[in-house]
């Protein structure tokens, strides 16, 4: 009798549950003929709570977001200027705007494009080697200011079945950044020696867009991993009947 009663009142909560969907949650309806721009209003309700973090679902909050480190071989030779990146931390990311919205159709994957006005990226910053005729290796801070940053993004989903009702998940995503206005600086190396600052400032000035094609396919690797952990953990704990109802 006991266990009916439990049974019961599992089905009951799981019911109540699907009709009231969390705070970040915006539901919208399968038949609904505007559904496309339904999910993208539910996806630009999400931005607060990306931001902030969701503590419930022990979503990290992507402001900053945080990477470990990427590595760059700027110039050639046995002496090339190379520099590292370690404790990044990314902001900006939570303000985007989804432009246009695919949803994944059988075997083909769901694509969508996103604009962010502006990303900031701050990392500490080792570099060795010569840079143009002065022996550059030095540690420091490095800034760089993304300006009007378009994210195309391609990925594939899969379905499981839980307790709490269907859950879906990404299982792989790709993300392809167009960036109009790279800004990258240093400060605070080589002791502060101001001719060395100053030299390394205006290669990055001059060469940002050489500097820019070389961090991005480590950038976008790494975000596109980024990214998937945070939608999955989303999506591990909000089932798909809190997302889209009938």
């Amino acid at each position: 009798m006991w266990k009916s009663i439990a049974s019961v009142l599992m089905l009951l909560t799981t019911m109540i549950a699907a009709q009231t969907p969390p705070p970040y949650i915006q539901q919208c309806r399968r038949s609904d003929p505007e559904l496309n721009a339904c999910l993208k209003g539910a996806l630009h309700h999400l931005k607060p709570y990306l931001a902030q973090g969701i503590p419930e679902i022990k979503m990290p909050s992507v402001e900053p977001f945080v990477m470990d480190q990427l590595s760059l071989q700027l110039t050639g030779g046995p002496q090339g200027y190379r520099i590292n990146l370690k404790n990044m931390q990314v902001f900006g990311a939570s303000n985007f705007t989804v432009k246009t919205l695919k949803l994944s159709e059988g075997n083909e994957p769901f694509e969508a494009r996103l604009t962010i006005p502006k990303l900031l990226i701050h990392a500490k910053y080792t570099s060795s080697g010569v840079l143009i005729i002065i022996p550059a290796s030095g540690a420091g801070d490095f800034d760089a200011v993304f300006d009007g940053v378009i994210a195309n993004v391609r990925g594939r989903v899969s379905f499981s079945e839980k307790p709490t009702g269907t859950h879906m998940r990404v299982e792989n995503l790709d993300l392809n950044l167009a960036i109009k206005k790279p800004r990258l600086s240093v400060s605070k190396i080589f002791n502060n020696n101001r001719i060395l600052t100053e030299a390394t400032n205006l290669f990055l000035k001059e060469n940002g867009g050489e500097v820019l094609k070389a961090l991005q396919p480590q950038l976008q690797k790494k975000l596109s991993a980024e990214f998937a952990g945070i939608s999955n953990q989303l999506l591990d704990n909000v089932p798909l009947n809190n997302f889209i109802i009938d």
